[in-house]
């Protein structure tokens, strides 16, 4: 019989990408709430999501084999929250909290690494607090749990923290109040990290570089890295223009990057789960550090690793959930490199007048081999009250490029943004 499996946040390019599976026959997939359920909003009723989410999993007239998500909080928490209430193979939450929290997984990678900026925690709301922050100009400061960087702010003098600060007071409880009860379903909570709780802040030192992301996998003990993706920004931003596979960084830098994610994944227990591990590294320095720990793979990667791999890292996940070994196949896919882009709109505000039509998107993708888009906004939007963006820009579209060489990715792109039409006012 099929297995059925439980995808919290489904949505169509996921179940697309799932579909791809060469054995896909072998399971069924279930939404268990859309993505703007679980992430959109002014609040999330986390509590409300998960006791949910176990009433419509208890009336399933079927088996329930496995819950899975590849997204950022809230589903990285309720994975393993569920997984635990219905006897499911899954990571521990405290090993998932310890890669999430942002103070707390500063202070496990300093137990087995050196590779991390200086950091303090400090609670927002506590001007005190705030003033004693002891690091040089620049530096970053960002809530203990956010993300895609939403609310993160790079601060250059007094002034540019008292502006961050203010806009992190006003907008920080909408996930760290739900964070606060995931802390409090962990066992043991070091007193440290309960009083400090979910609602706070970590400052950390600038580090310069290029990006690079690590993704792997651990089961029973054993730890594997399958991929390397480039993450490039735009000229001058903290923005992501792109995730590019595989990676361009030199062979050395790779390998210590993979050693590095190891000892940090060994570090905080994470087992059955994939996980990607961000870096910033400088060849001329020679040197890497480490970002930010996720406890899941990026949905992002997905497409990327079946245009170059042949498959996605979505099979990794589902493998993981029913307890089978993971496996991926290497350069089997059909081009060379892959890239997922975000196309962005960098003003203070405005509201969005015009997108393009699902029959354009679909004619675009057509005309350009190896390509997919996703429109993200819809006329009628006001930007600032987007959820899930950066400090510094509003995404627009995500599109996800095959291609075989790095000159034909760009060159497809940049057909892509002459075509797609978006208008403000």
């Amino acid at each position: 019989m099929p297995k059925n499996i439980f995808v919290l946040g489904l949505d169509e390019l996921g179940l697309d990408t799932l579909r791809e599976l060469p054995d896909a026959d072998r399971y069924r997939f279930h939404q268990l709430f859309t993505f703007a359920e679980l992430q959109q909003g002014e609040e999330i009723h986390l509590e409300a999501l998960i006791e949910e989410a176990t009433r419509r999993l208890e009336s399933f007239s079927g088996t329930v084999d496995a819950v899975v998500g590849y997204w950022d909080f809230p589903v990285s928490s309720m994975v393993p929250i569920l997984s635990r209430r219905f006897g499911l193979l899954s990571s521990t939450l405290e090993s998932r909290v310890k890669c999430e929290h942002k103070y707390w997984a500063r202070l496990e990678q300093r137990k087995v690494i050196d590779e991390y900026p200086p950091f303090t925690a400090f609670d927002p709301f506590d001007d005190e607090e705030v003033a004693a922050i002891d690091l040089p100009y620049p530096y970053w400061v960002k809530p203990v749990k956010a993300f895609s960087s939403e609310l993160a702010h790079q601060v250059d003098d007094a002034e540019g923290l008292r502006r961050a600060v203010a806009v992190i007071r006003e907008k920080i409880g909408r996930v760290g109040k739900p964070f606060e009860y995931v802390l409090r379903q962990v066992d043991d909570l070091p007193p440290e990290i309960a009083e400090l709780g979910g609602v706070a802040c970590v400052a950390e030192g600038m580090v310069t570089g290029e990006l690079c992301t690590v993704e792997g996998y651990s089961r029973n003990g054993d730890i594997a890295v399958y991929g390397l993706f480039d993450s490039i920004t735009y000229p001058e931003t903290p923005s992501f223009l792109r995730f590019q596979y595989p990676s361009g960084v030199p062979d050395h830098l790779q390998e210590r990057m993979r050693d590095i994610s190891e000892r940090i994944i060994r570090q905080v227990g994470l087992d059955h789960s994939t996980f990607n591990v961000e870096f910033f590294w400088d060849a001329d320095a020679d040197q890497v550090t480490v970002l930010e720990v996720n406890p899941r793979h990026s949905q992002s990667h997905g497409p990327l690793v079946t245009y170059v791999d042949g498959l996605p890292n979505h099979k990794l996940m589902v493998d993981l959930a029913l307890g089978e070994k993971p496996h991926l196949p290497r350069g089997e896919g059909p081009y060379d490199c892959a890239a997922k882009w975000f196309l962005r709109h960098f003003v203070d505000d405005g509201v969005v007048t015009r997108v393009p039509t699902d029959e354009e998107v679909r004619a675009l993708e057509q005309r350009i081999d190896g390509t997919k888009i996703k429109v993200l906004v819809s006329e009628g939007d006001r930007l600032s009250e987007l959820h899930d963006q950066d400090s510094y820009s509003y995404k627009l579209a995500e599109l996800f490029i095959g291609a075989r060489d790095h000159e034909e990715l760009i060159e497809k792109y940049e057909r892509c943004v002459d075509a797609l039409e978006f208008a403000y006012e």
